[in-house]
């Protein structure tokens, strides 16, 4: 029978190939390119061409979820003939261009009789593992990957390339395990890598070598000098058991599960050289739930759920691509998707013609978006995203307009982390003359204008101008909201740490307790703030060579965040390692590898410091009470506590 030719234009820019990868069978993984490949189709009112490849050659069975049973050639003879006319063109070695005979090789067999379409209603297609026929199992195995490879290295990267021409998503089922295919599949061909693993060590474990040797691969061969961005895929997770699902999530360092979460996290640190990433905010969304509709046969949930609401798990693979399809890495936030999302969707409109909605649209999401960067440490990206905004709503609104002033505050704080503090400290004058002008100087906005200045003139060393000015910030608080105020307590945290910017521990020192006992009265004792505030106070005891204070303060910090957030969270382990370097003065054992021993907890008064106020506590000094520094303490106190008194 004449097996009939596809005819399909190249597209006016090219796709790319995604190859989806698991290291042991029954991780759902031939489902899960199905999914996909059934929802990229659907895109651009189904017009989007997309290709499947089924190269697992030894166990194939993509064909049953599209019902595709015509024999027809496939992977297999498709690089038999690759080989064929490799041996007919063989030559000296290096007398020919490697990428130049690929091109050739390819040209000569052509892709066209391999491929056939298995959805009348989308663009979506299937190039089958090969025609099994009687001798496939033989053929299969007089298949040599690596001599293919050895004989023209450029074949398969042109042949991902070709294929990329054609379909703007093509999606390669690898073989599983360390074989030549699957190193073919997963080193040479794909842009994205997919990894699906079963939450256990052996699935885990295998997915995280292959992908070592992907990148290293890459990164290695002068060749092959392409990004692969991999996506971990958490399959056949149990919903019913979320103490087991967190476990294995996060980790359990008693029973020994390393975490997926944490283990990716490292391992993406290593492969990519980015040292802080996280991947909450993936995994909160990619997880492929077990499901008993779709445990039996081959059945694609993306045909069948209509509608699917967020237990559906058609919505589970439509998470996966809100990364996956415009490639964003795993490690962006979904918050950052979103604004991402809308920026270009505003720039689109202002191109369009809708140029004062949009740009207004435009430069509100720059902002929040540059906040989102400043918080995660990205400075570079949050100064641009804020120099943009700030840009637009200037010739849009103009120059005392709040939103203008807004973005003017925001791009005077990146500043000043980037350490170009002369320039924040000229926009901080600004906002702070022009909210005053607008609102008055006991206005919010004004005062935390004037709090933000406070902290750009500390930084260009005028640091008594700086505490002058965060005293007259504080005292407006406490008189207009109150001593216990959260907004109070803010300012008189910014008040500590002008005071020790100019040397003045002891004073400092009170201040925090302060703040510390308020906090923890009025938020509770394992609030952020209340924990930054322990933080805060334990660097300053350190600083006195009060270890051991420092040491219970710190303690109670890694209790805390070890329970709200896990072991593994970066904030406990940054806790963790501060706690280990107070240990390590004090002759003590490390709290880098597990928490703290209950035996070396001090006692109750001590794990509530937060509560002792300073006239509770005594300076010392080699053992000795200090008592010029007392005295302070105790002026300070009832200085900065105003009507403490009447108020009892």
């Amino acid at each position: 029978m004449e097996i009939s030719s596809l005819s399909l234009p190249p597209l006016s820019t090219n796709g790319e190939v995604i190859t989806f990868y698991s290291y042991k069978g029954g991780t759902g993984r031939t489902m899960a390119l199905s999914n996909i490949a059934v929802l990229l189709a659907r895109q651009q009112h189904a017009t989007t061409p997309v290709l499947m490849i089924d190269w697992d050659l030894e166990a194939p069975g993509l064909h049953h979820y599209f019902e595709q049973h015509e024999e027809r050639p496939g992977v297999l003879e498709f690089f038999e003939a690759c080989r064929e006319q490799l041996q007919r063109r063989a030559g000296p070695a290096g007398k020919r261009d490697d990428e130049a005979l690929a091109h050739e090789v390819l040209d000569a067999v052509g892709w066209e009789h391999y491929v056939s379409r298995v959805d009348q209603g989308s663009q979506l297609y299937l190039m089958r593992a090969g025609r099994f026929d009687g001798e496939y199992g033989e053929r299969l195995a007089a298949m040599q990957w690596d001599s293919l490879f050895d004989s023209c290295p450029a074949l398969f990267r042109c042949f991902a390339e070709r294929m990329a021409r054609h379909f703007r998503h093509v999606l390669v089922d690898s073989r599983t395990g360390r074989s030549d295919s699957a190193g073919v599949c997963t080193t040479l061909l794909p842009r994205k890598l997919v990894v699906v693993f079963n939450p256990n060590r052996q699935s885990l474990e295998g997915v995280q070598a292959l992908v070592t040797r992907a990148t290293t691969y890459r990164r290695s061969h002068e060749d092959e000098q392409r990004p692969l961005m991999v996506y971990p895929l958490p399959s056949r997770i149990e919903t019913g058991d979320s103490q087991q699902r967190t476990q294995w999530r996060r980790g359990d360092r008693l029973r020994r599960i390393p975490g997926y979460q944490p283990s990716f996290e490292g391992l993406m640190r290593d492969c990519y050289g980015i040292q802080q990433l996280s991947l909450d905010s993936y995994f909160d969304e990619v997880q492929l739930q077990q499901t008993r509709t779709f445990a039996y046969g081959e059945q694609v949930a993306a045909r069948m759920e209509y509608g699917g609401d967020r237990f559906s798990l058609t919505r589970s693979f439509e998470s996966l691509l809100s990364w996956l399809g415009p490639g964003f890495f795993p490690w962006q936030s979904r918050e950052e998707i979103r604004l991402l999302s809308n920026i270009d969707q505003a720039r689109a409109a202002r191109d369009e013609g809708a140029s004062r909605t949009a740009t207004q649209l435009l430069a509100r999401d720059l902002n929040l978006l540059g906040e989102l960067y400043r918080r995660e440490g990205r400075l570079r990206q949050a100064l641009a995203s804020f120099e943009e905004s700030l840009s637009l709503r200037q010739r849009g609104l103009g120059e005392d307009h709040p939103d203008t002033l807004a973005s003017k505050a925001n791009l005077a704080a990146a500043l000043r982390q980037q350490g170009k503090l002369e320039e924040a400290l000229f926009l901080d004058e600004c906002v702070v003359e022009a909210r005053e002008r607008l609102l008055g100087a006991d206005h919010p906005d004004a005062l935390a204008a004037r709090a933000q200045l406070a902290a750009s003139l500390a930084a260009v060393g005028r640091t008594a101008e700086a505490l002058g000015m965060q005293d007259v910030v504080l005292a407006t608080y406490t008189r207009l909201l109150g001593a216990d105020h959260l907004q109070t307590l803010a300012s008189k945290a910014a008040r500590a740490d002008l005071l020790l910017l100019r040397g003045d521990v002891a004073h400092a020192r009170a201040t925090q307790e302060q703040v510390l006992a308020a906090r923890r009265r009025v938020l509770g004792a394992e609030h952020s703030d209340t924990l930054r505030s322990k933080m805060a106070l334990a660097s300053t005891l350190m600083h006195l060579q009060e270890l051991d204070a420092a040491r219970s303060l710190i303690d109670a910090v890694v209790q805390s965040r070890h329970r709200r957030l896990g072991p593994d969270h970066p904030e406990t382990r940054s806790a963790r390692q501060y706690l280990g370097d107070v240990q390590s003065q004090l002759g003590m054992p490390g709290a880098d590898a597990s928490l703290v021993p209950a035996e070396l907890h001090q006692d109750a008064a001590m794990d509530d410091y937060g509560n002792a106020l300073p006239r509770r506590l005594a300076v010392m000094e080699g053992g000795r009470l200090w008592p010029r520094a007392a005295d302070e303490l105790l002026a300070l106190d009832d200085q900065l506590s105003g009507t403490r008194g009447a108020r009892r």
